[in-house]
């Protein structure tokens, strides 16, 4: 789809190069920038007789005074820009800031994580976004390397629920791409998942649509998945990587780890993940 509104989730502490980067990527795709500003409150703190620590009150006063200082000075960023943008916040605890971001995300085309966030309110705000707003999240660790604009895409296809609805979600991405890569992992043929030649049904389909594709299909050679992706879209200098997210539980990944949690960890491209 083509992506009018991007939502930029960050925190109130270090935020400004996260700002600037996702303005100059809707200025050249000419989209809505929303920002999304959310501290999360320090936890209770009791003093004597079980009453709350007056220490722990002016905390939060601070905290409130903190976020709506970085709204201010994103307005104030953001009105030099020449860009169509909103600015919202919210102060929230930790048992609900996923639910809040997910929210948030269901009015927006696509979901960017600020990178300097806090490491466990960003893995939250990803989850949040994933689970709870039917829309895909934009990941990288170098902001500025991330566009809306890709020309080489790598597609990751293991033919699930997810890696389908992906593939349908960049459809307008990779018609406007110089080349796409649809990559299978150690495939097999099976008439239930990727046909006599793995590849091929989703490649028609692709191509259907105008798209030139290019299908790899990769042996993992004892290396993780998320191992022979990474290299591939270095090798094809890729920019951007498609793939669907989190086809087990959060639970299973969290224990066991997975291709879902190892690319939102440390990814080497930019990832558009959809689930």
């Amino acid at each position: 789809m083509t992506y009018k509104t991007v939502l930029l989730v960050l925190d109130a502490n270090q935020f400004e190069a996260d700002l600037t980067a996702a303005a100059d990527l809707c200025a050249a795709a000419s989209a809505h920038l929303s920002v999304f500003l959310v501290k999360v409150a320090a936890p209770p703190q009791f003093g004597d007789y079980a009453a709350l620590s007056l220490a722990w009150l002016d905390i939060r006063a601070a905290e409130i005074e903190q976020l709506d200082k970085a709204v201010v000075s994103a307005r104030t960023t953001l009105n030099g820009l020449g860009i169509s943008f909103d600015v919202a916040c919210e102060y929230t605890e930790t048992a609900w800031d996923d639910d809040l971001i997910g929210e948030r995300a269901r009015y927006a085309d696509v979901t960017l994580i600020g990178a300097s966030m806090d490491p466990s309110l960003q893995t939250r705000a990803i989850e949040g976004a994933l689970f709870y707003s039917a829309r895909p999240v934009l990941l990288a660790t170098n902001r500025q390397s991330v566009t809306l604009l890709p020309k080489r895409i790598l597609l990751a296809w293991n033919s699930s629920f997810e890696s389908t609805r992906a593939a349908r979600e960049a459809l307008d991405m990779m018609k406007k791409a110089e080349s796409v890569n649809v990559v299978l992992v150690d495939p097999t043929a099976a008439s239930r998942r990727n046909g006599g030649e793995p590849g091929a049904d989703v490649a028609t389909y692709l191509s259907r649509h105008g798209i030139h594709v290019t299908v790899d299909r990769l042996p993992s050679a004892g290396r993780q998945v998320e191992e022979v992706l990474k290299q591939h879209a270095l090798d094809t200098s890729a920019d951007l990587i498609v793939m669907g997210a989190y086809g087990h539980t959060r639970l299973r990944q969290r224990i066991f780890g997975g291709v879902t949690k190892a690319m939102i960890e440390a990814p080497v491209v930019p990832v558009l993940m959809v689930r």
